[in-house]
């Protein structure tokens, strides 16, 4: 057994999973992309992927594939990050116990993360969040499943893995009415919810009681994130029909949850209360709400007094100098 084949291991089972108690999702992710980086190098240098060694691993190979991952793999630069960030994870703990590979170990760390655009957020307006949700068939099992949590998630901006983990124990219909989820970071949160969620839920319950997944599949196996953006695309073309606006927008789980947030924001609900509803870790992640926020721009420049001067056209003194301007 190789250095890299046994240094992996104890990096999973006693890195991760003893000393950082590492999520599930996190080794998941980490396995992945380790996995990918190994299998490319191995074709790289024409050996077996139990046969590579740490000089094999070096900054050139990681760099490779790193562009591989965009060039080829079709990634994102945010994702080509998410990569070498669990890279360098790795990459840190060889260092601390092969430091006979320091040198190379430390071209691979000081690989940097590339910078990305800022985009703005999609969200639905008020019409747009309504014929999303009129589109389900009511008359079908499936439809009234999607309709349910489609407003739920409208409402309470859960992320997608937090609505597939959901249980019927997760739920509260009495009094002060919420939902209890294991959110992103071991974060446990519980979110209020307003009458109408409460009405279609409780009817949805009512038909489909637990225990077990609150919106299963067919076989009663909890749906996964590709369940939801799959039964989302098939809603969202139906829902064009009435509101054309939808044309041209890409609706995902993550848009009912920019949608729910935006909500708020033009209720007039404080930025830290949004963060704390959303399960942000900071205040800095909910501030690009703010950014999308184009009502809320609007009324700050409706407060602002324009200068009174009047408008004007640059004159050059000269003929010539008209000229150059004019090039």
């Amino acid at each position: 057994m190789t250095a890299v084949a046994a240094s992996l291991q104890s990096f999973f089972t006693d890195r991760l999973a003893r000393q950082r108690r590492a999520s599930p999702h996190t080794i998941a992710a980490y396995r992945d992309t380790l996995r990918m980086l190994l299998t490319f190098t191995a074709a790289r240098c024409g050996k077996t992927v139990s046969g590579l060694d740490i000089a094999d691993l070096d900054a050139v190979a990681v760099s490779a594939f790193l562009d591989h991952l965009q060039a080829e793999r079709g990634n994102s630069i945010r994702t080509r990050n998410a990569r070498l960030a669990a890279i360098h994870s790795l990459f840190g703990y060889l260092a601390l116990h092969h430091p006979e590979h320091a040198d190379s170990i430390s071209r691979v760390l000081a690989i940097p993360a590339k910078r990305t655009d800022h985009t703005i957020v999609t969200f639905l307006d008020q019409h747009e969040a309504l014929a999303l949700l009129t589109a389900p068939d009511l008359d079908s099992w499936t439809g009234q499943r999607d309709h349910a949590w489609i407003q739920l998630a409208l409402q309470t901006g859960l992320r997608a893995s937090e609505l597939t983990g959901l249980t019927h124990a997760d739920l509260h219909l009495g009094t002060g009415a919420h939902v209890a989820c294991h959110g992103k970071g071991r974060k446990d949160r519980i979110t209020p919810m307003t009458v109408q969620t409460v009405a279609t839920l409780r009817t949805w319950t009512g038909e489909n009681p637990g225990p077990g997944p609150l919106f299963p599949t067919n076989r009663g196996t909890p749906m996964s994130s590709d369940a939801l953006q799959q039964r989302l695309t098939v809603h969202a073309r139906t829902a064009q029909a009435c509101c054309p606006s939808l044309h041209g927008k890409k609706i995902t789980p993550h848009v009912l949850r920019h949608s729910c947030a935006m909500n708020l924001l033009h209720a007039g609900v404080d930025i830290t209360v949004i963060a704390l509803w959303l399960g942000h870790e900071s205040t800095a992640t909910t501030q690009i709400y703010l950014q999308a926020d184009l009502a809320l721009k609007q009324q700050a420049l409706d407060r602002t007094t324009p200068p009174a001067t009047p408008a004007g056209r640059y004159r050059p003194p000269d003929q010539l100098l008209a000229f150059l301007e004019a090039l």
